[in-house]
């Protein structure tokens, strides 16, 4: 069962704010908390995590506490509180996987227990508008390196990913040692949220085409995506994002209970 780390001092600032007379005979004493909120969704990004979830029908709902784990039966403690239905993390680091919860508190102090749904993040770093150019011309400005994030030579050891332009037709290149696959159009780079576990491209290469996401497994282990933006006879622009935990395939959690067009218009993202 999760455990939380309440504080006294915010359960009292609550309660100081009622002036009703206890002794009168009419008073209601009200100790029935809210309902633990539901449909918490996590957006993953940049040493950063945006939450969101669905609101509590309760009419005394007076907002929402967030807490954070490093595993889900672990102790959750207090990192912040939201009048709306959504809040981001900015103490979150790249490469540490969080567990997230969500309690609601209503005027009288009363906070409901922590929310059942397993949600989990681990933030990766992410980068926008990269250029690499077409090996055939501009070999030392052809490959890119997630894990320096650097523009590299093609043949460079680091480079995971190059551009070719062969006779006006675009690829992006891979070495033997890893993986690309072509995931489809999407409308940004955080529409695929997990690594593929199959379906990787036999010949090494993907064509690269304008607002398609490509996943990338690199040599030593990690997972890798990137979104065309552009492509030119020279060069091709792309948003990318890398994770740095080994043998992790979470480029960002899949949403659940609430569509995911909804959380972005909750977050502004």
């Amino acid at each position: 069962m999760k455990k939380t780390l309440l504080t006294a001092a915010f359960i009292s600032v609550i309660l100081s704010l009622c002036s009703c007379d206890i002794h009168d005979p009419f008073y209601y004493i009200d100790n029935q908390p809210p309902a633990p909120p539901s449909g918490i969704v996590v957006l993953n990004g940049d040493n950063r995590v945006d939450i969101g979830w669905i609101r509590n029908y309760e009419n005394d709902v007076a907002g929402y506490n967030i807490y954070y784990s490093y595993s889900y039966d672990g102790k959750y403690t207090m990192i912040g509180s939201s009048s709306n239905n959504h809040f981001i993390d900015y103490g979150a680091n790249n490469g540490v996987t969080y567990f997230y919860a969500v309690t609601a508190y209503d005027y009288n102090g009363n906070e409901s227990e922590l929310s059942y749904d397993a949600v989990y993040s681990t933030p990766r770093p992410e980068g926008f508008n990269q250029a690499i150019f077409d090996f055939n011309r501009f070999p030392q400005n052809a490959g890119y390196s997630f894990s320096e994030y650097l523009v590299v030579p093609y043949d460079d050891l680091g480079a995971d990913v190059f551009f070719e332009n062969y006779n006006g037709t675009f690829y992006l290149d891979v070495w033997d040692d890893t993986d690309i696959q072509d995931m489809g159009y999407t409308q940004d780079i955080y529409d695929i949220p997990f690594a593929p576990t199959t379906g990787w491209s036999d010949t090494k290469d993907a064509i690269a085409k304008i607002g398609h996401t490509y996943v990338i497994w690199t040599w030593n282990n990690h997972f890798a995506k990137i979104r065309v933006k552009s492509i030119t006879n020279d060069r091709i622009v792309f948003d990318w994002a890398y994770q740095l935990v080994e043998g992790n395939t979470q480029l960002k959690p899949k949403a659940k209970g609430i569509l995911r067009g909804e959380l972005k218009r909750l977050i502004g993202r």
